[in-house]
């Protein structure tokens, strides 16, 4: 009866993340000039859904730092292949594609593992940290008045190209 009750301790080590995901150069090795905005060229890329469902469009959105001018590509779904598509036929449509593009700062989502790929020789990708949507600040903002207009749980189906390009 007067005996110490037994503590219950894991004995067992915390196993360590060894499988983090590293899509490209993290977001603090960013020069100073896209930080304080004083040149053009510098965007910001983000995908918007509508409903969430398999096989439905999705908004790709690419927001200038400076200018904060945005432009918006309706995507086939939301996957690599998609988006490296989009931008491919983007720069490949554009000889000055190398002037207007200097960087771009994505997230981490899983839409963006082949976007350094696509961009290898044409501007420098950089992600933001895990859960930090704040260091992409323009583009969330740009993405909060897109929604006025395009509301969550709709298809992006029943939209035109005119219709989403009036939007923004």
């Amino acid at each position: 009866m007067n005996l110490w009750l037994k503590l219950r301790r894991n004995t067992k080590p915390k196993p360590t993340c060894e499988r983090k995901r590293i899509l490209g150069q993290s977001i603090e090795l960013r020069p100073q000039e896209v930080n304080d905005r004083s040149t053009f060229g510098h965007w910001e890329i983000d995908t918007v859904m509508g409903k969430k469902t398999k096989g439905e469009p999705v908004l790709l959105t690419l927001v200038e730092r400076l200018t904060r001018y945005m432009l918006v590509l309706k995507i086939k779904a939301e996957d690599k292949a998609s988006v490296k598509e989009a931008i491919q036929s983007m720069a490949q449509g554009n000889p000055n594609f190398a002037k207007f593009f200097k960087t771009v700062t994505s997230d981490n989502g899983s839409e963006f593992t082949s976007l350094s790929e696509a961009l290898h020789n044409i501007s420098d990708v950089y992600f933001t940290h895990p859960y930090s949507s704040w260091e992409r600040g323009t583009n969330e903002n740009h993405k909060g008045l897109l929604r006025r207009y395009l509301l969550k749980g709709k298809s992006l189906k029943d939209y035109s190209d005119n219709q989403i390009q009036r939007f923004t």
